[in-house]
């Protein structure tokens, strides 16, 4: 039973996600290396919650429809939830307000006559 590792791209459906899988070939000519990525529809029977950007490892199974012939067998890593929270202003933008302040000089107009 072959198995593969990858990364879900898609869990729009509700027993199926898309896991993308990419693999290394070498050129015959030219001898680089390039990087081939590929996309699995696989079934995923308990409807489990997996987010985008999950690592998972797939087993090949029987065809289920004419697109799933591969099947979850588990989740490697979650994918990372970044919160940035905006709450303050940086240091960065305090200095320049600063700055703005003490280069700001009032100009005079003087009026001969």
């Amino acid at each position: 039973m072959r198995t593969k590792k990858g990364i879900v791209s898609s869990n729009k459906q509700e027993k199926t996600i898309v896991v993308t899988v990419h693999s290394y070939k070498n050129h015959p000519k030219y001898k680089k290396r390039y990087r081939i990525s590929k996309k699995f529809h696989v079934h995923n029977p308990e409807g489990k919650k997996f987010e985008i950007g999950d690592e998972v490892l797939i087993s090949e199974t029987r065809p289920i429809s004419k697109l799933k012939r591969w099947l979850v067998s588990e989740r490697l890593k979650t994918a990372d939830a970044k919160e940035i929270q905006i709450d303050e202003p940086t240091e960065l933008t305090k200095k320049t307000d600063v700055a703005e302040t003490e280069t700001a000089e009032p100009t005079e107009t003087t009026n001969k006559q």
